[in-house]
């Protein structure tokens, strides 16, 4: 397989320094942080190498990609030009900037990377790279090659060089890179640049990359290192008081906020949306074909990050995306899948064709490569409980919704009255077909149970007799049809004309005393956590379900899923086994990596898998932390 020389531990040097020998091809998925500016983000590995980057949105083609194609996917490395002894990686302290430290045995440089952003909601935005190469101790000699491979590598360039800077021309995109050191043209066709420059202790050179459109010029002139330190500070400043409006205290502050920044970096603020993840097409196995597009807006997992950003008190954004989503609502096009799409664009767009990228060879020679996603396509009707519920919470403790929100939204629940017990594709987005899910039901039964919540409390116009009747209806179906009685548990699908339910344990049903369709100290429930305990759960590590039981239309196996397990912990909480759900809650942190990130899933030597970081993952952490610290007292 493809990918020889992936290191393995974190934080420390694979072998030697890419200034002396060939470096390693593929760092692991968790070997790496992430910087952005609320616009888009960029994927800094523990060796310095910027190897994921698209501009100027998330989901805009790829300016490096060699995460995904070490040799055509291009990058910017920043190498000292010997041996590296050991490397650290950290976030500068309540701040997505981060710190890159390499230990030589002539000294140690610090590289700094961030992606200003000085204001919220700034209109004069200018979208910029920030690379600063500092000389801690000693005498420092480095190297850098910058060399981008636009449109997923796809489009060629040519290079222009000027004493102060870099341009990288395509037909679609220019990138300008500043320098503080002469660049010179290099790489096999002469395409790319670089240098090699040495700082004196207390020295420093600072790198700063712009992209803009053919003949918009050159997006600005070279930052002094006065402004530079300017830009700097503005940002900590900007980080630092967006993170001290968080209402949360409790034991695991410092993670907890960390999920929060992470989330934050993950919101496109001009809109308000909120991406799965920055990355596509990451691996759930090594070498297998589970490979995604996460760079759009779920509605679940953005549904799911309102909650958690409200339990932290940042109320700003839930609106953002509440408004966001309203602008989704009018759009009103069923095109088969009901009024609401599974997932859009950032800009709320739900055409999302799905295509792969047969010149890459994927992470770790992962393949193939895909970029959108054919799920856009799907009926997932749990989808309809998690938009209600989370305008719900937004409308109980936020600023409350309009009357064409809730226009919307009634318009929305009677396409749902007629069409919720239907066969769908439910959260996991299988691929064989549709079926009958229980979880989707027990969203379907919270869409429709929230409406009449809503209608009651704010006395809004409703036709509550319907609703209750298919609310109760709904109900019925999970207890009688969801609920496997041999197995003693509820189960992924339901029965139907009298048959039993296939045996099939399913994750996703940890959250229904969360959504308060069962009380945690259900009988049923109690069973169906002592099921799922011996049939999904491995040292506090949950898989979703057992694809061998489940046929899902896809190939290969994968990880377990980390939102299922912190969901294990948050019902380990809400049945009392508090002293359980605490040493389940310490295990997973040990599965984040060096600054407090995870991937969507992790592997069975407890590697990082999937796109990388993912929101689901993070919100989660943050419901199941603050839940318990609550049962704690």
């Amino acid at each position: 397989m493809a990918g020889a020389g992936v290191v393995s531990a974190t934080g420390t040097e694979p072998e030697t320094g890419a200034g002396t020998e060939e470096a390693v091809r593929y760092l692991p998925i968790a070997e790496h942080g992430m910087i952005g500016d609320l616009r888009t983000a960029a994927l800094v590995g523990t060796d310095g190498r910027i190897d994921w980057f698209c501009a100027p949105r998330f989901d805009s083609p790829s300016v490096f990609g060699a995460l995904l194609d070490a040799e055509k996917g291009g990058c910017w490395r920043m190498d000292p030009l010997c041996k590296v002894a050991s490397r650290q990686q950290f976030y500068f302290p309540d701040t997505n900037i981060l710190v890159t430290r390499m230990l030589t045995d002539e000294g140690m440089v610090e590289v700094q990377d961030f992606m200003p952003v000085l204001r919220g909601h700034d209109p004069d935005h200018r979208q910029r790279l920030v690379r600063r190469v500092s000389a801690v101790r000693g005498r420092m000699g480095m190297r850098t090659a910058i060399a981008p491979r636009t449109n997923y590598g796809r489009d060629p360039h040519r290079l222009e060089l000027r004493p102060d800077r870099a341009q990288f021309i395509t037909d679609q995109l220019v990138i300008t890179v500043h320098s503080g050191v002469p660049l010179t043209a290099c790489g096999d066709d002469g395409a790319d640049a670089g240098a090699e420059f040495h700082l004196e202790e207390g020295d420093s050179v600072l790198f700063v990359l712009e992209t803009s459109e053919p003949g918009a010029g050159c997006p600005g002139e070279e930052l002094t290192r006065e402004a530079a330190e300017q830009l700097f500070r503005a940002t900590v400043a900007f980080w630092r008081d967006w993170l001290g409006r968080s209402s949360y205290t409790g034991r695991w502050r410092e993670t907890v906020h960390r999920s929060a920044l992470t989330l934050k970096l993950l919101t496109h603020e001009p809109t308000g949306a909120l991406v799965a993840a920055p990355t596509c097409a990451l691996p759930e196995e090594l070498g297998g074909s589970r490979n995604w597009d996460y760079r759009y807006v779920w509605i679940r997992d953005a549904a799911f990050s309102l909650y958690a950003l409200l339990r932290l008190g940042f109320t700003e954004e839930a609106g953002a995306f509440v408004g966001w989503l309203a602008r989704c609502l009018r759009q009103g096009a069923e095109r088969g899948t009901g009024p609401l799409r599974v997932m859009y664009s950032i800009d709320g767009h739900a055409d999302l064709p799905e295509e792969e990228l047969d010149h890459w060879e994927g992470y770790c020679g992962s393949s193939p490569v895909r970029i959108g996603n054919r799920a856009a396509d799907q009926l997932q009707l749990d989808v309809y409980g998690e938009l209600v519920d989370s305008i719900y919470l937004f409308n109980k403790y936020g600023d409350g919704i309009s009357w064409d929100t809730w226009s919307d939204l009634v318009g929305v629940v009677d396409w749902l009255l007629e069409h919720w017990d239907t066969a769908d594709e439910s959260i996991w987005e299988t691929r064989a077909g549709r079926q009958r899910h229980t979880y989707s039901r027990v969203m379907c039964w919270v869409a429709v149970e929230r409406m009449v919540r809503m209608a009651r409390q704010r006395g809004l116009p409703a036709d509550l007799a319907r609703w209750m009747s298919v609310r109760d209806a709904i109900y019925r179906q999970v207890m009688e049809q969801g609920w496997h009685e041999q197995l003693g548990s509820f189960v992924q699908r339901l029965g139907s004309d009298g048959e039993p339910p296939a045996e099939i344990l399913d994750a996703s049903l940890l959250v229904m005393p969360m959504v308060k369709f069962l009380s945690p100290q259900d009988e049923r429930f109690h069973s169906t956590l002592k099921a799922i305990r011996a049939g999904l759960v491995a040292d506090s590590l949950v898989f979703r379900y057992n694809a061998k039981v489940s046929a899902d239309g896809l190939d290969g196996t994968e990880g377990t899923f980390s939102i299922c397990s912190f969901w294990w912990v948050e019902a380990l909480t809400r049945t009392g086994q508090v002293e359980e759900a605490r040493l389940a809650l310490e295990k997973m942190f040990t599965f984040a990596n060096h600054v407090g990130q995870y991937a969507e899933q992790i592997g069975v030597t407890g590697e990082q898998l999937g796109n990388f970081p993912q929101a689901f993952t993070h919100l989660a952490l943050i419901s199941a932390a603050v839940n318990l610290d609550r049962a704690m007292g």
